[in-house]
């Protein structure tokens, strides 16, 4: 029992040790790849090391359910590969102690650390979430930072565009300046030129100080017109200044949006809040779709009175139409047809024109409310994908112990090498998945709970396999096995491959050869004659082992016993021609095709054997 509880130490603390590690190093990694697209709204902004750490710090949170099962799927595959290379778990198992029970410890840690997960989704991420996007939304709203460049014109002051043509980095003057000040429209735009000039921000940081030194003022004073006119004349006011100084509303303050901009959105809200929002969205979905029917059905299908002629032929015409349009008895409706041929030429035209006007209107009114009640539907679904969300993602950290712990096992291979390489794919495997089966299920194409639970669905199984194997000690990664699996699925041929000894001992008994290849001959003939060989339901029943596959096998049993007993010949020509004896591979998918060919081609190359035997 000592043994026991030690065991359990030492496999919690290897675990653990790389786990701290890998966790790091995860979340990190998806850090680093999801700060990565936010990078055009970050640079140039003059954000505060304070801003910056928040925008980490919000983004680290809501990507922890996201490390935790990439660390526990690294950790467990490098402790356990680190045990198998090591010898420890064949030790362990050696001792009676199954994988299983070796298991056992870090079973409860993968649980705790569900349950981890499932806390840090529905309470710790949504405020995070929230706190996130509305930082975001006020980044993305900020003004850039000033840093006017040489030799173009700089557009990131709203309303103007500067050119400058040499800048001092040290004392911030610019030299040969131009400024367009288009913020009065472009027909009234401001043209300043300036020898020298220098830039400064107020206290409060809203609005951009500009003195400028030795230049001149162009404005056009007739708003436009002149141009618009075609005139070549256009009166303007020039003003040639000493020293000026310019105000512009230029805000560079980070400020934050209200608290409740992004309370809709369902990464913001945990499962008891997505629940009564997904009851009431549900009710304002049936409330507008009935709404919706009554108006469609009052729109699309109600026969509006017209004024008609005096002429009697066509009042009872319309009357007709109008008849057929309303709830009367099926006995009282009239033909629509004869009643519009009654119609007269003009009146037919106006009758189509309308009735065109009135389906293209419906159409678009259609469309309109199918668009709407679209998204209302896209609501729902986005807030069930995120309940179901929060529960995968915290079962993908058992699931990925689950494949890791095993795989680690199987590969018996330590350290970052393997380990990295094969970790990683499996996540981008489950991440790819599970990220087309939400889009999918969002878009409705499948139910969005099939789309969630996609990922799970496909892995789940490889882990109880993986589980299972290494459990058994199964060689799940033997190429050979491989090998000869894809070999009989493509029908591939063997061939024999025997080469001369220099160096025999024994003979082999030629009297005894000779007659097991009659024999081998004799019984090639009677399976030949089989008439079962010409369906191919038997074949399938014989790999399958379905049928009695007892003669079969005897030849080819018999017939390896004979080219290994002849492959000890001095006889080269012996060797030659028993490398065109045939391999009988009756568990092939294509031994139907071949068995003809194999069993005539046993009695042929015997009869050459018999004669090299002999030296005839």
């Amino acid at each position: 029992m000592q043994i026991i509880k030690k065991l359990d130490l030492y496999v919690l603390k290897n675990f653990l040790m790389l786990f701290f590690g890998t966790f790091c190093i995860s979340l990190f990694a998806v850090l680093m790849q999801f700060t990565w697209r936010y990078v055009d709204d970050l640079v140039g902004k003059g954000l505060s090391v304070l801003v910056m750490a928040k925008f980490i710090f919000y983004a680290a949170e809501t990507l922890v359910p996201l490390a935790l099962p990439l660390a526990v799927l690294l950790a467990s595959l490098i402790s356990f590969g680190n045990m198998g290379e090591r010898l420890e778990l064949l030790a362990i198992k050696a001792s009676g102690i199954s994988l299983f029970r070796t298991l056992r410890p870090l079973m409860i840690v993968s649980t705790l650390l569900a349950g981890v997960s499932f806390y840090f989704q529905n309470v710790v991420v949504p405020d995070a979430d929230n706190k996130f996007m509305l930082l975001l939304y006020s980044i993305r709203m900020k003004s850039p930072e000033l840093d006017i460049p040489e030799g173009v014109f700089y557009s990131g002051i709203d309303g103007n565009n500067i050119y400058v043509e040499r800048k001092d980095k040290e004392t911030g003057w610019l030299y040969n300046t131009i400024i367009y000040n288009y913020r009065d429209g472009a027909y009234r735009a401001h043209i300043i030129l300036a020898d020298s000039a220098r830039m400064e921000t107020s206290a409060d940081k809203k609005q951009l100080l500009l003195h400028l030194y030795g230049g001149e003022q162009f404005e056009n004073t007739d708003g436009g017109s002149g141009f618009q006119s075609g005139r070549t004349n256009v009166p303007y006011r020039r003003e040639t200044f000493v020293e000026k100084h310019m105000i512009i509303d230029f805000d560079t303050n980070l400020n934050m949006v209200g608290d409740n901009a992004f309370s809709h959105d369902a990464k913001t809200k945990g499962i008891s809040q997505l629940l009564v929002d997904i009851d009431s969205i549900n009710k304002c979905i049936d409330s507008i779709a009935a709404e919706n029917y009554k108006v469609t059905r009052r729109n699309t299908f109600a026969i509006p009175k017209t004024t008609m002629s005096n002429d009697s032929s066509e009042i009872v015409a319309a009357e007709a139409v109008h008849a057929a349009g309303s709830e009367l008895k099926k006995e009282e409706r009239v033909n629509l047809d004869s009643a519009f041929y009654k119609l007269s030429s003009q009146r037919k035209q106006n009758a189509v024109l309308a009735a065109s006007q009135r389906v293209n209107i419906a159409n678009m009114d259609l469309m309109f409310r199918a668009d709407d009640m679209k998204s209302w539907l896209i609501n729902v679904r986005k807030h069930i994908a995120e309940i179901y969300s929060k529960i995968t993602m915290s079962l993908a950290v058992l699931l990925f112990f689950f494949i890791g712990a095993p795989l680690g096992a199987i590969i018996r291979k330590g350290g970052l090498g393997v380990s990295v390489v094969v970790s990683v794919l499996i996540f981008i495997f489950y991440y790819v998945v599970n990220t087309a089966g939400v889009k999918v299920g969002r878009e409705g194409s499948i139910p969005i709970e099939l789309g969630v639970w996609m990922s799970t669905i496909i892995l789940a199984p490889i882990g109880l396999f993986l589980t299972i194997k290494s459990n058994n000690d199964s060689a799940v990664f033997n190429k050979d096995a491989y090998v000869a699996f894809f070999r009989r699925l493509w029908g591939i041929r063997q061939k024999r491959h025997i080469a001369g000894k220099e160096v025999v001992i024994n003979d082999p008994d030629y009297e005894y050869a000779e007659n097991l290849i009659d024999e081998l001959a004799r019984d090639a003939r009677t399976y030949l004659s089989n008439k079962k060989l010409r369906r191919i339901s038997y074949f399938i029943k014989l790999y399958f082992g379905k049928v009695d596959s007892s003669d079969i096998e005897s030849i080819s049993d018999r017939l390896e016993y004979l080219v290994e007993m002849l492959s000890n010949s001095k006889k080269k020509q012996l060797i030659v021609d028993l490398n065109s004896m045939p391999i009988v591979d009756y568990h092939s998918f294509r031994f139907y095709r071949r068995v003809r060919s194999d069993m005539k081609n046993i009695i042929s190359v015997g009869e050459k054997l018999k004669q090299d035997i002999y030296g005839k």
